[in-house]
């Protein structure tokens, strides 16, 4: 009993309400509910201290999902942060259980250029290895969203986008015993959500649990799905120093995978797809335990364990789509499905302290972080599975792939607020990294039956990352920022699950390595007018490709090595104007604001080898220098207006990205098989209602592409393709939510 009374809840910091308008450029506040005249924004700048967490003079969001008005239950990201400049959004799963995001010229897959947290805890597959998020929250369930870009590796390690943090909804808001809600949706293509939680308070603890359903048929031909998450959180104040508590959560996925189509089917019939057989299932359980320690005002220290047991499945028929997935003449049946199977156990724990003190009369803070985390991810493909089309993981026999990857890490960081004066503040840091990762195991069978072994793969290393940020407040509302930080990508699974009769791994291969420049002014000027212009710099060395190499014998080889850099560079601006605040001040008629996000990214190579076969005896190596960097659109524009009268909220948003191109040879015309080629620009219309009836009901509805367009966001190589991924047409929702 003693030694679970040192753990807690991943939400151990007060939670304070206060007014947005009073916050002071100098005032240090723990996790904030923002209420006030402005309540009903939802977007807003970090504290400069956050729990154990410093976001001073760091490009930084906080977005409170309860004011969003847009689609929820559908993860709908284009609109949960379209006030965050230059977030790129895959729109390939209408589902919404897929989200896939990210920034600054980087992959948006599976959200992996970004340290993807819930609660201040990771919640990627194994964010040093395989950092793919297959686990996302439901917006229903969301407080606030907290993104960090580019400036991220020093208190959170990974990756070159920065940090996305998840916090859940935790019962600290309630002032009852007891409080429950219930939001039930239906909308286009059989969708079904019903979203129930209860929470309250007494004396000395908070509780909060939910549990969320969605179902829907979707919009493409097979293209069902159906997830169920829960969670539960309960924390306790033992004493007046000391908090602590435990959080779990529960999740399970299982859906259709419609595949890919070419572009003439696109063209044709978007809602088209061949492949009638393929599912992903995921299950995801996550148990985190904190606790908070504060010695005093001014000192505090967090902890926190946290572990993960995971499970992606996928079976399917996955070749090319110009092979059809027909019946065989021959056996009347179809062929044999493909099985895929990964599952991922992994733990960690963060140690944090946090001392404001003062220097010459002047406030200052210092952090300090201790991590430990250790992943184990036991990986199953190409499984032969069955003839028949429901989902069904079973195996005729071991799979031929059997690999084990192992993460372990160790990582040190320092942080401080010095304020030189009243105005200006600068905020150096240090973290020290150190990795370890091993890959082994069997790649597959031979034709006789011989098991093919890889060469098992060990790589440690340790290095140390710095970064300085500063600050100059003009007033208590507006301040100019910048940030230098040195960021990294670390070396992944696959580039060394190498076959060894056909590659070989490049024993200097390193981590990616660069840094995130940021420059900017941000605030806002009373009630009516809230701003963030800023230029960057991302800087990306040591890219990891796959080049070709020739034996003494001049057989061929793929060498995976640092193959180049790429540098991204632009301009982010979000400026959110209240006209009849500004003009005014009456709200007879209601009140209006507009808003536009705008980013533009100039993502290029500066270097990336090429090599290719010219002859028998020779190879011809060629640099793909100021090609575009792929999947990094030039121009990410949203804007929108909202109309508030009363209890009623209207919004109406467009979304415009630019032209993609998919690959780095920059290729426009798409191939036969649609797995490569330009991805057109696209605009993109959505509406949205809220109407609070009283403080206990509720009604919110949408229409999500309502002009129809028909558009894509993605070429998938293999799965869930192979070919482009059509995003949804026009549909609807409609939501009516009780609390009491």
């Amino acid at each position: 009993m003693g030694c679970w009374m040192i753990f807690g809840s991943a939400f151990a910091q007060k939670q304070t309400e206060i007014n947005a308008d009073t916050l002071s450029a100098k005032e240090y506040l723990p996790d904030v509910t923002i209420v006030g005249k402005d309540s009903r924004n939802d977007i807003h700048q970090m504290p400069e201290v956050v729990g154990t967490h410093i976001f001073a003079g760091k490009k930084n969001s906080m977005v409170l999902v309860s004011n969003v008005n847009g689609n929820l239950v559908m993860n709908n990201m284009r609109q949960v942060m379209a006030k965050v400049p230059g977030i790129h959004v895959w729109e390939s799963d209408g589902s919404g259980i897929q989200i896939g995001i990210a920034a600054r010229g980087l992959s948006p897959n599976r959200s992996w250029d970004f340290n993807v947290r819930q609660n201040g805890y990771d919640i990627a597959a194994d964010p040093y290895g395989y950092p793919e998020a297959y686990y996302h929250p439901p917006m229903q369930a969301v407080q606030r969203i907290q993104v960090l870009k580019g400036a991220g590796s020093l208190q959170f390690g990974p990756q070159f986008g920065g940090m996305v943090n998840y916090v859940v909804k935790n019962g600290s808001d309630i002032q009852n015993k007891m409080e429950v809600e219930s939001q039930q949706t239906v909308g286009s293509f059989g969708l079904f959500n019903s979203f129930n939680a209860v929470g309250g308070k007494t004396e000395k603890s908070h509780y909060y649990a939910y549990f969320d359903h969605r179902s829907a048929d979707g919009w493409r031909e097979n293209s069902g799905y159906k997830v169920n998450t829960g969670f539960v959180t309960f924390s306790h104040q033992i004493n007046d120093k000391w908090k602590a508590g435990i959080e779990y959560t529960s999740y399970a996925m299982l859906s259709q995978q419609p595949g890919g189509l070419t572009d003439s089917m696109f063209r044709i019939d978007h809602r088209k797809s061949l492949r009638g057989r393929n599912w992903m299932n995921i299950t995801w359980n996550t148990l985190a335990l904190t606790s908070t320690y504060e010695f005093s005002a001014n000192q505090k220290l967090d902890f926190k364990l946290f572990a993960m047991a995971g499970d992606r499945n996928s079976i399917g028929f996955t070749p090319a789509l110009n092979v059809l997935d027909t019946v065989r003449p021959n056996t009347l049946q179809q062929a044999n499905r493909s099985v895929d199977i990964d599952q991922y156990r992994n733990w960690g724990a963060e140690l944090r302290y946090l001392n404001h003190y003062e220097i010459a009369g002047l406030s200052s803070t210092f952090t300090a972080g201790l991590r430990y985390f250790y992943g184990h991810t036991h990986r199953f493909r190409n499984g032969r599975g069955d003839t028949g089309a429901g989902f069904n993981l079973r195996t005729e026999g071991p799979s031929p792939t059997d690999l084990d990857f192992i993460t372990t890490n160790v990582a040190a960081s320092v942080e401080n607020i010095f304020r030189i004066s009243k105005k200006f503040i600068i905020i150096p840091g240090l973290r020290w990294e150190h990795i370890g990762a091993e890959v082994g195991g069997r790649l597959s069978f031979a034709a006789n039956g011989t098991p093919q072994m890889m060469n098992t793969e060990v790589r440690n290393r340790g290095f140390l990352l710095a970064g300085i940020g500063a600050e100059y407040h003009l007033n208590q509302q507006v301040e100019f920022y910048a940030n230098y930080t040195q960021s990294y990508r670390p070396i992944h699974f696959a580039d060394l699950a190498a076959n060894p009769t056909t590659d070989v791994i490049d024993p200097n291969l390193a981590d990616g390595r660069g840094y995130n420049i940021d420059l900017g002014i941000r605030g806002k000027v009373k009630n009516f007018l809230f701003f963030d212009l800023s230029l960057y710099h991302l800087q990306y060395n040591n890219r990891i490709g796959t080049i070709t190499q020739l034996r003494p014998d001049f057989t061929s080889f793929n060498f995976r090595t640092n193959v180049g850099a790429s540098r991204a560079r632009g301009v982010e601006a979000i400026v959110e104007i209240n006209p009849v605040q500004a003009l005014s001040g009456s709200k007879r008629f209601g009140e209006v604001s507009v808003f536009v996000s705008y980013a533009y990214n100039d993502a290029k190579y500066e270097q990336l080898r090429v090599v290719t076969r010219g002859s028998a005896i020779n190879l011809i190596e060629s640099d793909l220098r100021n090609r575009r960097v792929e999947n990094a659109p030039e121009h990410i524009l949203r804007a929108g207006v909202n109309y508030f009268y009363r209890s009623l909220t209207l919004t109406a948003q467009v979304s415009h990205i630019s032209e993609v191109f998919t690959d780095a040879n920059n290729t426009v015309v798409a191939n036969t098989i649609g797995t490569n080629g330009l991805i057109p620009a696209y605009t993109i219309g959505d509406l949205g209602l809220t109407w609070k009836i009283n403080t206990n009901y509720q009604v919110r509805g949408g229409v999500n592409n309502f002009t129809n367009a028909a558009y894509f966001t993605r070429r998938a190589g293999g799965y869930p393709g192979p070919g482009l991924m059509p995003a949804d047409a026009r549909n609807w929702y409609i939501t009516f939510g009780i609390k009491f």
